[in-house]
């Protein structure tokens, strides 16, 4: 195999990866050196020359002449015989500088050299992969489906880069089909031994955030931006924005004309509820407007302990909390706040009992109720005999519906 066939089997990867010609050049000659040293044990004796451009590759091997029969390592030295053949007026403790051919080091030298080659140019290539990916974390990438698995979604992107978005990554409810377009933030990229690992997220907060800026123009302008988000991905999320503009209202510019601007996110996100609030240093008052849609009677605020007692009307209690306790629970990881609802009622005044659904299981109220039994009172004015006798609850499930509903007059 001539030196110049190798060579353009070169050319070829440089095409494919895109190698510059001083890269391509470093890379090569590394490899070789590699083969050089498994070969001989040393390379320093070995002079390398790399054109590819040209399409040529010199080795030089340089030896010390010494007598015939005194050769001791064929790497470092040669015969003064073989030597004179070279040029006829060397002599003993010269030094010979002899061409060698690829094919001349044998043929399996050459196809490992040309194996450490292509695993030199890999990592050369995933080096740059990783690199640039790197660089784009937190950012959104759009891509094409190649492959559903049941853990993950294989997408290539336009430089035909393979990324990986996890199942755990993914919004419930989303349905991939081969081919189709999706769009997320860059997670994370990892070294797995040599290959790069691209990990996309579209349950991430950062996803929201970057929607943000992409489909809101004043945020990608930085006239508004984006303080905090927190997400339950594909149910309901709180993003909290502030105007670096007076004249500019951050809400409405975020939500636009009856939800105009922020449905393309929705929509994005499988129907996600986006809640977008005024974000302000006044920690009560941000608390507050966390709790939205729900409207605060009052709030107490430990700032040492990062707590917050709030009081609602009865009929705000359920609004506060939410379905699930999301709301409530998305409030307190937007403010910092470990938050505490209270309902605020007069000494005379009566509750619902279905106010009470979030501490109280439903199949209980209705028992109640079909006794008669329609709110806190009607409940606290009959004795634990009394409401043994009518209802089928055990006396401790009495003991613990009375508990619940006396804390809220004693509070």
């Amino acid at each position: 195999m001539e030196n110049q066939a190798i060579i353009e089997s070169f050319s070829e990867f440089k095409d494919e990866k895109n190698i510059d010609r001083v890269t391509l050049m470093a890379i090569i000659e590394e490899a070789f050196r590699n083969q050089l040293l498994k070969k001989y044990g040393t390379d320093e004796n070995f002079d390398i020359i790399v054109n590819p451009d040209k399409g040529d590759l010199e080795i030089w091997q340089n030896r010390v002449i010494v007598a015939d029969g005194e050769v001791e390592e064929d790497n470092l030295e040669i015969e003064l015989t073989s030597a004179l053949k070279i040029e006829p007026d060397f002599e003993v403790g010269e030094e010979v500088s002899e061409e060698v051919k690829l094919i001349d080091l044998g043929r399996r030298f050459v196809l490992a050299f040309r194996q450490n080659l292509v695993q030199k140019i890999q990592e050369h290539d995933n080096g740059i992969i990783y690199k640039k990916y790197k660089d784009l974390e937190g950012e959104i990438l759009t891509g094409e489906i190649h492959h559903v698995r049941p853990r993950a979604v294989i997408i290539y992107d336009d430089d035909q880069n393979e990324l990986v978005l996890p199942k755990d990554q993914q919004i419930q409810g989303d349905f991939y089909r081969k081919g189709d377009t999706v769009r997320a933030v860059v997670k994370s990229v990892d070294l797995r031994g040599n290959k790069p690992v691209i990990i996309l997220s579209r349950t991430s907060p950062k996803f929201l955030e970057k929607l943000f800026e992409q489909e809101i123009p004043e945020v990608f302008d930085g006239l508004i931006v984006v303080k905090k988000v927190v997400r339950e991905p594909g149910d309901k999320a709180k993003v909290a924005v502030e105007s670096y503009d007076d004249r500019i209202d951050p809400v409405g510019a975020c939500v636009g004309m009856k939800g105009s601007r922020i449905h393309s996110i929705v929509r994005e996100l499988g129907n996600e509820n986006i809640d977008v609030i005024n974000y302000t240093s006044n920690n009560q008052l941000f608390v507050q407007r966390a709790l939205s849609p729900a409207k605060i009677t009052s709030i107490t605020l430990d700032e040492e302990n990062l707590k917050a007692e709030v009081f609602l009307k009865p009929d705000q209690v359920s609004l506060a909390i939410g379905k699930k306790g999301m709301n409530i629970k998305l409030a307190g990881q937007l403010t910092g706040y470990e938050i505490d609802v209270y309902r605020d009622v007069d000494e005379d005044e009566d509750i619902e009992l279905t106010e009470f659904a979030d501490e109280i299981e439903g199949w209980i109220i209705i028992e109640l109720k079909a006794k008669g039994c329609d709110t806190a009172r009607s409940v606290l004015d009959l004795s634990v005999e009394e409401l043994v006798s009518r209802t089928d609850l055990e006396e401790e499930t009495i003991e613990e519906v009375r508990s619940i509903l006396r804390s809220e007059f004693e509070e």
